[in-house]
């Protein structure tokens, strides 16, 4: 049967299971990478790091037969190759697990798995009973037992669908599988099962090389990184022997402090006031405040209902009841809109498909959260649209080639400023802010940080939801906790530590250290 492979890891051995040296590439303009070297053993983890546009999606693709480098050699088992196509890397061993999952949802597991190579029995006939066997011993090979080989995979977790990703690469006998950010849209307990097979797989001798902006993961799975800068080769070291802030100084070029650049602000009166509001199943009775020059964190677990108090509070789903004031006066928040009237933003979880139009420019997309301010007798005035386009490039520090650039093509913390920089158009007093650094790269995630703070330095109320614990304890000025539902604890800045904050998240004991909520 196809399968994982059995080989023990021997990262010590003379021969990597992969090795790329001197790889230059270029498109027309750009120069996107230069002189790249690397290896991975069997059974290791090799971690590849850099800021948005450093050269590792270019790097990857020529690994994976995307792309052709044009200059450098890449070897496999010590012999040198070359890929053509796609087909050439996955039969070398060669699997490359991407961020959007390449699956068709209304296919059982089992058909995504062999989709291209299934088993036949007789004038070419599929042979669904050695399939669903195959699949079976997959499962099992990886100890995955809540999936089953005839499950529809649209109805599947992010998680399992994942899962299946990485059982179609093994059952074509994948010896090096490439994970970009395999983590970004998974909740904790996914991410954990997902480190377990990791783990499993590097066991068995399977290299991987992992991308991912979650320094944290870095420290927990990888065995040896390497950084890349601007196309270039900033170095690879073991990752027992670097810190986060060197790995941080080697991707951005510069000392970076903090991660968390929080300056205190004066905070003001209540901009926002939530009394017992409901909308149901989600927002059982939350009452909180926030006041003007403050920002604070509201922490929970995945599923714990942060996201659907912010939509209600933004009218995307109104309240059933309770009531909601703005800087005193009771507001009626039926719709988006007429939160944007009163003065309300809102940067939602996915950007991608909530917060842009990734098919229109960036002119385009500045302005549409503020239509009135640049249109005359029902046209847009184009003059006015480039003018407010290029004031949010220039506050923001947006890196593009022209207004006229699609957003889709741009980094996802350029995207994020986009976001951010339409909402601020508006001058809102309340911002409503979920998951602001979700999959952007550690220097853009300091630059959104900054911004955050000039914001409140200005008396902009914020209100920031983040599944990650360190920007929550790092960027607050009081941090809200919920679950099931409820707000069930508040901290000041100083009582919020890790151990608070976790405990009253998980329900364990010692979560009432802050104020019940």
């Amino acid at each position: 049967m196809s399968g994982v492979p059995n080989a023990p890891a021997r990262q010590d051995q003379a021969v990597p299971l992969l090795a790329v040296v001197g790889i230059e590439k270029s498109f027309p303009g750009v120069r996107a990478l230069s002189n790249i070297s690397f290896e991975v053993a069997p059974g290791e983890v090799h971690a590849l790091l850099g800021e948005n546009g450093a050269g590792k999606s270019t790097l990857i693709k020529i690994i994976s037969g995307v792309y052709q480098a044009d200059e450098g050699s890449i070897f496999v088992d010590g012999r040198p190759v070359r890929y053509e196509r796609p087909d050439d890397a996955r039969r070398a061993g060669i699997a490359t697990i991407y961020q959007e999952l390449l699956l068709f949802p209304d296919l059982t597991v089992a058909e995504n798995i062999f989709m291209g190579h299934a088993p036949r029995r007789g004038a070419g006939r599929l042979d669904w009973k050695a399939m669903t066997a195959k699949t079976e011993a997959l499962l099992a090979s990886l100890e995955i037992g809540d999936l089953a080989p005839g499950a529809i995979v649209g109805t599947l977790s992010v998680g399992n669908r994942q899962r299946v990703e990485i059982l179609r690469a093994l059952s074509q006998d994948a010896r090096l599988l490439i994970m970009d950010e395999p983590t970004a849209a998974l909740t904790e307990y996914d991410v954990t099962r997902l480190f377990d097979i990791v783990r499993r797989l590097k066991s068995r001798g399977v290299g991987i090389i992992y991308i991912s902006h979650r320094m944290e993961e870095i420290f927990r799975l990888a065995d040896r990184v390497t950084v890349l800068r601007d196309g270039l080769q900033v170095g690879s070291r073991r990752v027992a022997e670097i810190s986060s802030a060197e790995l941080v100084q080697m991707m951005v070029g510069r000392t970076i402090e903090s991660l968390f650049p929080k300056v205190a602000a004066a905070v003001g009166a209540p901009v926002l006031e939530v009394h017992d509001l409901v909308r149901r199943p989600m927002t059982k009775g939350v009452s909180l405040t926030v006041r003007a020059g403050e920002i604070v964190g509201l922490a929970g677990l995945i599923g714990s209902g942060r996201s659907e108090l912010a939509q209600t509070i933004f009218g995307i789903t109104p309240a059933e009841s309770g009531e909601i004031l703005l800087a005193g006066e009771a507001a009626e928040i039926r719709s988006p809109g007429r939160a944007r009237a009163l003065g309300v933003a809102y940067v939602p979880e996915d950007r991608g498909t909530q917060g842009l139009v990734r098919a229109m420019n960036i002119r385009e997309n500045f302005s549409l959260a503020c239509l009135a301010k640049v249109a005359r007798v029902g046209f847009i005035d184009r003059a006015a649209e480039t003018r407010l386009a290029k004031a949010g490039i220039s506050r923001f520090g947006v890196r593009a080639s022209s207004l006229d650039q699609v957003v889709g093509r741009l980094s996802g913390g350029n995207q994020q400023k986009i976001v951010l920089g339409k909402w601020l158009a508006n001058q809102p007093r309340l911002l409503i802010l979920d998951e602001p650094t979700r999959g952007i790269d550690v220097g853009a995630k300091a630059e959104i940080h900054r911004l955050m703070s000039e914001l409140a330095g200005q008396g902009l109320a914020i209100l920031m939801i983040s599944s990650e614990l360190p920007e929550v304890l790092g960027m607050s000025d009081r941090v809200l906790v919920m679950r099931e539902g409820r707000l069930v604890a508040e901290f000041s800045r100083e009582q919020a530590t890790p151990e608070a904050v976790g405990a009253a998240m998980m329900d364990s004991h010692g979560a009432d250290t802050g104020r019940a909520a």
